[in-house]
């Protein structure tokens, strides 16, 4: 296939909450992807609502992915990450939000984040997102009035999985939100992999399932769930 080109929209956000627990993106939720898409030749490019160096949760050198991933290029190029008023994301095939706790901040209300997500999907592209990344999801409205997640099937970072991680810390319960705004949400036992692909909507549960929703994203952009 031709190269498919993707686009990481990334949170600034830099500590969460009343105690201000220091976040960011959650690094396994960039490294698995990344690792899947390198393999698989596309070419990976970086937003963020501000722009610049995100901040990064997560890190555990014993994960050679992640080591792998601190070590590339591409990881140097997210230092510089684009400001997303500035991107079309009609220029890439797909747009992809990791999670972390920092989407919770900025990625969930952000107004450069929800146009850039209804016109990715209004202009066909692919929407992926994985733990608490499909905040973006929240509060898109699509070209004919109705909201993105409205009757389509997703997953997202689960209530049970907030009450033992950062039920302190977030905002409101992510689950919670998207079955508010109509989404068809499923989830399976906490920290276990589950991915759902709704046509051209592609979530994952938590951490464990960023590397199969990259897998899954892959298949789609060869065209093979689409």
């Amino acid at each position: 296939m031709s190269v498919k080109h993707i686009l990481f929209i990334l949170t600034n956000a830099a500590e969460i909450g009343p105690n201000k627990r220091p976040t960011g993106y959650f690094f396994p939720e960039v490294a698995h992807p990344f690792e899947v898409f390198d393999h698989a030749g596309i070419a990976i490019e970086y937003a963020s609502p501000l722009g610049g160096a995100p901040s990064e949760d997560g890190y555990d050198e014993t994960d050679p992915a992640q080591r792998a991933y601190r070590n590339s290029k591409s990881i140097r190029r997210m230092a510089h990450s684009r400001k997303l008023s500035e991107v079309d994301v009609l220029d890439y095939d797909a747009v992809f939000v990791p999670g972390g706790l920092g989407p919770m901040v900025d990625i969930a209300v952000d107004a450069d984040v929800k146009r850039a997500i209804a016109r990715a999907w209004d202009g066909g592209k692919l929407v992926a997102a994985v733990c608490h990344g499909p905040a973006a999801l929240l509060g898109v409205t699509l070209a004919d009035g109705s909201p993105l997640v409205r009757g389509r099937k997703l997953t997202s970072f689960s209530n049970e999985e907030e009450a033992g991680y950062a039920q302190a810390d977030v905002p409101f319960n992510l689950e919670t939100a998207l079955r508010a705004e109509g989404a068809d949400y499923a989830a399976v036992p906490a920290w276990q992999p589950k991915v759902v692909v709704d046509g051209r909507l592609l979530t994952g549960q938590n951490p464990a399932s960023a590397g199969p929703l990259a897998e899954a994203i892959v298949e789609a952009l060869r065209g093979e769930a689409v």
